[in-house]
């Protein structure tokens, strides 16, 4: 099993750079996971208190249960620090969505032993399915 069909089989997911505007990323890979069904997915954005009607969480360190897998949707200048907070935390599974992966933060995750996929979450889905 590859990194990628590893972290699509693991259930709790926290979306960084989840937001409400439908024409965003960060909006339709929340959306996208949660009509999955299968997935228990946490929107992460210190800017709002809410997600298309889920609690938005202020950092990851906020959340109710740690997540199996934190998928970035924010430019790699923010990446480093959600990156730095997923080693403290203990979390191994970073996802990069495309654009949010520069050399610097992905190279960041691997120094911290992160299990690192760079791809689009929706892409890798529906070749799966």
């Amino acid at each position: 099993m590859n990194n990628i069909e590893q972290m699509l089989s693991l259930k709790t997911w926290a979306v960084i750079g989840a937001n409400n505007n439908k024409e965003k990323f960060g909006c339709k890979i929340f959306q996208f996971l949660l009509k999955q069904g299968e997935y228990t997915v946490f929107p992460v954005n210190p800017g709002l208190s809410e997600v298309l009607g889920e609690k938005c969480y202020t950092s990851l360190s906020e959340l109710p249960q740690k997540p199996d897998v934190v998928n970035l949707v924010v430019p790699p200048r923010v990446g480093e620090q959600i990156i730095r907070e997923c080693a403290e935390l203990g979390i191994k599974n970073v996802w990069f969505q495309p654009g949010t992966d520069s050399e610097a933060v992905v190279s960041l995750a691997r120094e911290l032993e992160l299990t690192v996929v760079q791809a689009c979450v929706m892409v890798e889905s529906r070749n799966r399915s």
